[in-house]
């Protein structure tokens, strides 16, 4: 139905939007500009437009001419709170926020896509469901937008979810790279708190250091990591911030940590959690302290579905070539929040490398780095790519007889 030529004259339009959309970021689950941008960006298309109670989504669907079920494409929005150092004429002007992550292009594309396909409305063999999401960047947005009834915004349930990322170093610009099964970790974390008894620190004996228990504790749980979990599903446990007292001359009364933990499985998810509860308080009963932990489930795996998976890639490599697709040989440690909507419905999480020219894939700055950089040029094929993908797997599911109930009738 579509070719990348189709896309490409879009170009300049998807340029001219995602670096409206790269100036002026917003954080969290409330982008009520992003919002704007977004709607205007869908003006004049034949969709039925709704907007998100809990946060500023926007959800619109596509009616195809003919009869159908209903699939999904989603982009996020939101950017992260740092502070830009790229150099670029279109630069953040919000100081400290920046679409560090290319979620501005993600936005942009997905308006692309459904540009693409509200030309070929009539050939559309179902409805199309666009998903643009605030509050991916640890806000859970996707949940609450499946709270919302996003899934079922066509008046069906979605047969199949579509989901891409830009990558700002890793893959050359405009390859493509996925994989069956876990493509991405879940990310969960956790904050310690030790209490012990201040003192002077030059009579220790009459103290109970926290410090010294805290640190313990932080190289005790890489021990734990590699003497608990199998090599083979693997988890990485970070602490990332560490604090305890002011003074150099005084024992402090509480020390903390906090620390992230990324999984490619649940049972290894659960076995972690144990572990670590068991390894902090095993440690501060052996010192006479106390150990408070605060463990937080975050981002479930990723989990692509197999056969659409395959789709997926056999899609991708038809529109863009199959040179230009990749399979993953192993997930990766990044989290997503897209997982939720795969755990509702199958469907695939992809990748496409959107490093500028004249950088190394190998060496460029990756997502969340102050300095990474985004290829707009990629946004044509990304663009076509979601569109190909929602067309394709309503022709595939018509072909297949996978139509919707008629209503007033039962299905045998």
């Amino acid at each position: 139905m579509f070719q990348l030529s189709d896309a490409t004259a879009l170009a300049d339009g998807l340029r001219d939007l995602r670096r409206t959309l790269h100036r002026d970021p917003e954080l969290g689950l409330h982008l009520p500009q992003t919002q704007q941008t977004v709607l205007a960006a869908l003006g004049g298309l034949p969709l039925e437009i709704s907007t998100g109670t809990a946060l500023s989504s926007v959800t619109a669907v596509l009616r195809g001419g003919r009869p159908g079920p209903a699939v999904l494409l989603r982009a996020d929005m939101d950017a992260l709170p740092v502070q830009e150092t790229t150099g670029l004429p279109y630069a953040s002007r919000r100081t400290g926020v920046m679409h560090a992550c290319g979620h501005d292009l993600h936005t942009s594309a997905l308006v692309g896509a459904a540009r693409l396909l509200a030309a070929r409305r009539e050939e559309l063999a179902g409805d199309v469901v666009f998903m643009f999401q605030p509050g991916e960047e640890g806000h859970g947005g996707a949940r609450l937008m499946i709270d919302e009834g996003v899934l079922d915004a066509a008046g069906e349930r979605v047969v199949a979810a579509y989901g891409l990322h830009v990558l700002a170093n890793t893959l050359p610009a405009g390859v493509v790279a996925t994989r069956p099964g876990t493509v991405l970790a879940a990310s969960d974390g956790f904050d310690v708190t030790v209490t012990g008894r201040g003192g002077h620190g030059s009579s220790p004996h009459t103290a109970q250091d926290p410090i010294t228990v805290v640190c313990e504790m932080v190289t005790a749980l890489q021990t734990m990591v590699t003497r608990t979990v199998d090599v083979f599903d693997p988890a990485v446990l970070t602490v990332g911030s560490l604090h305890a007292g002011e003074a150099r001359n005084v024992i402090p009364e509480t020390a903390t940590f906090r620390a992230t933990v990324r999984t490619v499985s649940e049972p290894t998810r659960t076995l972690v959690r144990g572990a670590v509860a068991r390894t902090v308080r095993g440690i501060a009963d052996a010192h006479g302290v106390t150990a408070e932990i605060d463990y937080q489930d975050g981002y479930p795996v990723t989990v692509n579905d197999g056969a659409e998976t395959s789709f997926a890639t056999a899609v991708a490599g038809e529109l863009l070539g199959p040179e230009r697709v990749l399979v993953a040989p192993r997930p990766i440690s990044g989290s997503e929040d897209f997982s939720f909507v795969l755990q509702e419905v199958p469907g695939v999480f992809l990748g496409i490398g959107a490093c500028p020219a004249g950088r190394d894939p190998g060496t460029a700055p990756m997502n969340h780095s102050p300095s990474a950089a985004f290829d707009d040029g990629v946004l044509p094929a990304a663009a076509v790519l979601l569109a190909g993908l929602a067309a394709r797997r309503l022709e595939q599911a018509a072909a297949a007889g996978d139509l919707p109930a008629a209503a007033g009738t039962v299905t045998p």
